[in-house]
């Protein structure tokens, strides 16, 4: 075996090893973006009930949010909650 079979060999594996690895972490977003999906869709938190800094506070229209969203506003009126 020679330096340049050694070196196309190694080459080899480390292309085979960051390809496995750019694959996994894909199918780990994909995988998160889908369950995301499917809770929003099914109408559940996935913020676990933080709600002002949630990506889809504006969007969203579970009862928290919708409370929140009260508050905020009557705050901005000057309007005094409880």
């Amino acid at each position: 075996m020679d330096i340049d079979e050694l070196k196309n060999r190694r080459q080899f594996f480390i292309g085979v090893s960051r390809n496995a690895v750019l694959g996994l972490l894909v199918a780990v977003g994909a995988i998160i973006t889908v369950k995301r999906h499917r809770l929003l869709r099914d109408g559940k938190c996935i913020n676990e009930g933080l709600c002002r800094c949630c990506a889809v506070f504006e969007y969203c229209g579970l009862p928290r949010a919708l409370v929140m969203k009260e508050l905020v506003a009557g705050h901005k009126d000057g309007r005094k909650t409880q």
